[in-house]
């Protein structure tokens, strides 16, 4: 009897989310490619945690990444793991599988924000699957053990497609609106939008300043007071919606590409930012209230309240009230914002790949302007 075949992965990871992701499932990987792949080949799984390069169309080199680490490592096939958005053609990438040069590539965003090491683990088994599907006779396009698997498999919103003529690669593909939004999330959580009211150091201590001016304030009270929850619910929502458009425009922030092309993939990085800096601005807002709640609790005498108002008071009239101030004071730190340093602002609302995407297209963009530049005094001195 032949002893099982030894199949060497190896998984190597972007650092942040991908390393994250990565070094909390490896050690189980084994194991559930035995159960979910095949018994017949005995499993070993490295993984290692390195800043995956980028070519000059700002992908990452499949090929070259796999002829390098697998000779090295001695590896069977590797896989990619990045936070890396990838697209094939228009449509956005979850995965690519490329079986004759033994890679494959998950792209971490395209998995969306909540379930991520449930799917990214799902997903591993799906491409190591079809990596060794020649290999050890068995069928790529099996999905899992029993109904609910393949049920959620063919519930999921992705299909297979084909990398091209003249490529061996494929592609597992997002589609749909749900497929999308899947993306859109998985690109803000990526984005980190909470760290947003660290870095703004301004416009946190504008909205804080305006909303303890409100507290303190008699005409605030009276005004809160008269103001119904639906109203003063709108009042939140323009707020927001005033603090996060004040961001995206003053720190030039929207994409506006000239090609149509690069317009329609631009879309989703501008809904992207918008939705990150709001994601962002609503943790400044409810930091905000719980502090400025817990300040109105402590310096506001409900019964000096009461007579300010001409009526008992309750717990409902200082909610009202830190309602207000917190609308009131997140409209000022638009203005506070104005402080921050744009690079500053950039640097909060951007993950690390979202920002090597931007000052790629920034030199592109400024290496086509100086060529324009360049090409009538070149034509002039041909003429001459």
């Amino acid at each position: 009897m032949n002893a099982p075949r030894q199949v060497a992965v190896g998984v190597l990871a972007d650092e942040g989310l991908p390393e994250r992701v990565i070094t909390t499932i490896a050690g189980d990987l084994p194991e559930i490619f035995a159960t979910r792949v095949s018994g017949q080949a005995r499993w070993r799984v490295e993984h290692e945690v390195d800043q995956l390069p980028l070519d000059e169309d700002g992908d990452i080199p499949m090929r070259t990444l796999s002829r390098r680490h697998r000779q090295d490592r001695g590896w069977d096939l590797l896989v990619l793991v990045t936070d890396l958005p990838r697209r094939a053609g228009t449509s956005p990438v979850v995965a690519g599988v490329d079986v004759e040069h033994g890679v494959a590539m998950i792209s971490l965003p395209a998995l969306g924000a909540v379930l991520v090491r449930r799917r990214a683990r799902a997903l591993l088994v799906r491409v190591v699957r079809q990596l060794v599907s020649r290999r050890l006779g068995i069928d790529s396009d099996r999905g899992g053990h029993g109904t609910p698997a393949r049920l959620r498999e063919v519930l999921a919103p992705t299909r297979r497609m084909p990398g091209g003529r003249q490529s061996s690669a494929t592609h597992l593909a997002l589609v749909g609106l749900r497929g999308r939004l899947r993306l859109l999330a998985g690109m803000v959580r990526d984005n980190r939008p909470w760290r947003l009211v660290p870095h703004l150091a301004g416009a946190t201590a504008a909205a804080a300043g305006t909303a303890a001016y409100g507290i303190i304030t008699s005409s605030f009270w009276k005004l809160a007071d008269a103001l119904s929850p639906l109203r003063l619910t709108a009042i939140t929502v323009v707020t927001v919606l005033v603090m996060t458009v004040w961001l995206t425009v003053y720190n030039h922030l929207w994409e506006r590409p000239s090609e149509s092309a690069e317009r329609r993939k631009a879309l989703l990085y501008n809904v992207s930012t918008a939705t990150t800096l709001a994601v962002g601005v609503v943790c400044m807002y409810a930091i905000l209230y719980v502090l400025a709640l817990l300040a109105a609790a402590v310096l506001i005498d409900s019964g000096y309240f009461a007579q300010a108002l001409g009526h008992s008071v309750g717990v409902g009239s200082y909610l009202n009230l830190v309602w207000l101030c917190s609308s009131v004071g997140i409209v000022a730190g638009a203005l506070g914002s104005s402080l921050e340093d744009e690079e500053t602002v950039r640097n909060a609302t951007y993950g690390r790949r979202e920002r090597e995407r931007q000052e790629r297209n920034r030199r592109r963009r400024d290496d086509r302007i100086s060529g324009e530049r360049e090409s009538p005094t070149q034509t002039a001195r041909s003429d001459e």
